[in-house]
Formats: structure tokens, sequence, C-alpha cells
């Protein structure tokens, strides 16, 4: 199995910065990409940044440009830089792994890290 605990989330005032961390562990050979999602209230859980095993990133077209996804391997760390915050990246964000067990696929999900962007 592969375990997630996210951390780092807070209150940020619009314009402002935060960075989330996912630390994995469990079966890390089993990652072959690593993503954030986020759930606001009342709306569908939606990607905002994945990245693979090979490096390639993939962003929501509403965090380009504003947020990076990274990886410490050595770790099994993930972050999310997140800057020029807005009210609507309002959310509990959420990490994810997807996983090869050999047998199967799945995707492993942390508990969530609320942020809340407001003045």
């Amino acid at each position: 199995q592969v375990q997630l605990v996210e951390s780092g989330g807070g209150l940020v005032q619009p314009g402002g910065s935060l960075k989330l961390s996912c630390a994995a562990s469990g079966k890390i050979s089993w990652i072959n990409a690593m993503a954030w999602y986020r759930q606001a209230p009342g709306k569908q859980r939606e990607l905002v940044a994945r990245l693979n095993n090979g490096g390639t990133t993939a962003f929501a077209d509403s965090a380009k440009g504003r947020f990076t996804i990274t990886r410490d391997n050595a770790k099994n760390m993930m972050y999310l830089q997140m800057d020029t915050l807005k009210a609507e990246d309002t959310a509990v964000y959420l990490c994810n792994a997807e996983a090869d067990t050999g047998l199967y696929n799945r995707m492993y999900w942390g508990q969530g890290t609320q942020v809340t962007v407001s003045s």
C-alpha cells in the first residue's frame, strides 16, 4: 500500500504564496506519477498539477504560470508551490499517487489540507 500525508495548508491573503507538502510512504516503487487535486465546497474534485516519474508535468489552466509541482525522490516528498493565490484557489488540496501494484493500477489519496485565500 501507499500512504500519503499532506501538510502546509492554511490561510493566506490574495496575492500571497503557500507551499504544500506531501509525504509518501509504503510501496513507493509502485508509484508512476503523483499529483495534486483540489475540491472546493459544492464543486467536483479537479486536477491541479501532475508530475510523472519521467519528469513530465501537467497543470490545470487555472494553475499554469502560478503553481509549481516538484518531487524529492530521495525524501519521498512532493510539493506544490502556489504563488499569486486567488480567492478561487480556496479548497481542500489532496495529494494523489497513481500506482501499479503489478496486478492492477490504482490511485491512493491523502486526507487533504485546507487552503483558504482570503483577506
